[in-house]
Order: structure tokens, then C-alpha cells, then sequence
């Protein structure tokens, strides 16, 4: 099993044990700065209901992005996290 896929493994395991299905759910992210990236999260997450904030770093080089959606199922917040890890220079927190 790969780091991802045990980092998935546990991350289901957490949230079956510890939320109720649907849910609103957190996510956050830190992206270099720069509007791409903080679009290319949008896109991901661009879907009814969701409230992005972003916020910038004092230096300026990351822009952290707080996503709270309304998810179904384990299986919803996993694939988000899938998606959003596919961009380059990412950081889930």
C-alpha cells in the first residue's frame, strides 16, 4: 500500500468514526499565491453551497484557502482531497 493509499485508509477510518453523514465539512489548503492556483481550488470546489475564503501570507508567496462544503458521504470528502492533490504545490492540512 502506497503513502497515499494508507493516508486515505486512515482518513476514512476517522471520518466514519467521527461524523455523521451529510455533513459540513472543512477543508483547507495553503497554494503558492498567485490567481491560478487559488482558481484551480475554486474549480474543484465550485459547486452549490460551497463558501471559499482565502486569505494571504504576510510575505505573500501562499495564499491559504478554507473551503466549508456540504459533502454526502466519505467517499464525497476523499474524492475532493484526490482532486485538490493534483495540483502542483499543494498542502492539505
Amino acid at each position: 500500500m502506497s503513502d497515499r493509499e494508507a493516508f486515505y485508509a486512515s482518513l476514512r477510518e476517522k471520518l466514519i468514526e467521527t461524523t455523521t453523514f451529510p455533513s459540513k465539512y472543512l477543508y483547507k489548503f495553503i497554494v503558492p499565491s498567485g490567481e491560478e492556483k487559488v482558481q484551480q481550488v475554486q474549480e474543484i470546489f465550485n459547486k452549490g453551497g460551497a463558501v471559499i475564503t482565502t486569505r494571504q501570507s504576510r510575505t505573500g508567496k501562499f495564499t491559504s484557502v478554507s473551503i466549508h462544503l456540504n459533502v454526502s458521504t466519505v467517499d464525497e470528502v476523499i474524492s475532493y482531497y484526490q482532486q485538490a492533490e493534483k495540483i502542483e504545490g499543494i498542502i492539505s492540512l
